[in-house]
């Protein structure tokens, strides 16, 4: 449940950026990932993929990065 509560986040995010620039339809989006912890449980990067995609259905790329943050690197689309 903690991977579908970021992913619904980074999907928000995401939407925004997307309608700021002009984005009608997101193909991919990229995230960086550190060591996250939400109740008790680390958040994995296929849990979190898997849950983006059951949210918006597009290529997700995860980088794990170092330290306890997330970051929306870019999306991409038509």
């Amino acid at each position: 449940m903690h991977d579908f509560h970021l992913a619904n986040e980074i999907v928000k995010i995401a939407r925004e950026e997307a309608q700021k620039n002009g984005l009608l339809k997101i193909d991919k989006i990229t995230i960086e990932l550190g060591d996250i912890i939400e109740h008790g449980e680390s958040i994995s990067p296929e849990n979190l993929e898997y849950n983006i995609n059951l949210l918006m259905p597009c290529q997700v790329q995860v980088k794990s990065i170092k330290g306890n943050t997330w970051k929306l690197v870019s999306i991409e689309g038509e």
